[in-house]
């Protein structure tokens, strides 16, 4: 399978708008030492020529005009791009749905929970009816589905249960009285070469299911949007700790470093990185550690063939 990852950035982008931590402050510079980060996303194809996204930020008109091989043609108004994978019901993550509007036939997947918030009070499905052709495929954690006549077997998996701030009362969940799955991570095989990517840019708690998941993958793109738990109260910016934004640090005892060092995957990225995270200034210590460990820091632009 081929990947491009499109944006590496938490909500807001790198630099955000109104942000001036030491980060944003460096990236303005312009001279190259932090790169400029559009909103976490990644694209997947199994030959090159059609392809999927992972979520639809605000940032997508950028994002495809970034890549060749997602600007439309050879038609007049031709795209291949077929779809959309939703991790969640997050605005960073769907509000792109709407520039997507001119657009044909579209798929878009996502679970129960993640369907009711983009019919209720964000009310996106409604809104793209008179538009676009939009077919809205329900998910369900751990059942898989085939993209590209089979080729490529997708299995959603269960994150986290936090709803998005407009979403809160929102009724949703799975049957049975389960977990509302809001938050899903994507795991992606290639039927033909056997490649495993694991896609887990939302990770609430390090669950036996993400490290089922992660085992054998080859290829794993993971949340990385904080360094440490109290990362923004440090900064003076807010008191919500990584884990109350639904976010497992990467440093810590309880982080995802230690645990994600471990893994046997050839390659392993952290994504989806907030504008206060140190691994963005390329000289940092934090930086230097994940480098010494073989862990990547994703960039804009980044090509993978699993």
């Amino acid at each position: 399978m081929l990947l491009k990852i499109i944006g590496t950035a938490a909500g807001g982008g790198f630099p955000q708008w109104n942000c001036a931590c030491p980060n944003c402050r460096l990236a303005r510079t312009r001279d190259g030492q932090a790169l400029t980060r559009m909103q976490s996303s990644v694209a997947v194809s199994s030959d090159g020529a059609a392809w999927y996204l992972i979520n639809a930020t605000p940032d997508i008109r950028q994002q495809i005009e970034a890549q060749p091989s997602l600007r439309p043609g050879p038609g007049l108004r031709s795209t291949p791009i077929a779809g959309v994978l939703l991790t969640d019901a997050e605005l960073d993550h769907t509000i792109g749905l709407l520039s997507l509007r001119e657009g044909g036939q579209l798929d878009i997947y996502a679970t129960g929970p993640v369907m009711q918030a983009l019919a209720g009070p964000f009310p996106v499905r409604h809104m793209l009816e008179p538009y676009a052709g939009a077919r809205w495929r329900a998910i369900t954690p751990d059942d898989p589905f085939a993209l590209f006549g089979g080729r490529l077997e997708v299995t959603p998996f269960c994150l986290g249960s936090k709803a998005p701030r407009y979403a809160y009362g929102c009724l949703g969940g799975n049957e049975g009285g389960e977990t509302p799955a809001w938050v899903v991570g994507y795991r992606i095989e290639d039927r033909l070469t056997g490649g495993k990517t694991v896609y887990a840019p939302g990770v609430e708690a390090w669950s036996d299911e993400l490290e089922r998941m992660l085992t054998d993958a080859d290829c794993i793109l993971l949340d990385g949007t904080f360094w440490q738990a109290d990362e923004l109260k440090g900064l003076g910016v807010s008191d919500l700790a990584a884990w109350d934004m639904g976010h497992v640090p990467i440093d810590g005892t309880d982080g995802s470093l230690h645990r994600l060092a471990r893994l046997t995957a050839a390659r392993k990225i952290y994504v989806h990185i907030n504008n206060t995270n140190p691994i963005l200034n390329p000289a940092s210590s934090e930086c230097h550690t994940l480098l010494a460990l073989g862990i990547e820091i994703g960039y804009d632009g980044m090509e993978l063939e699993v």
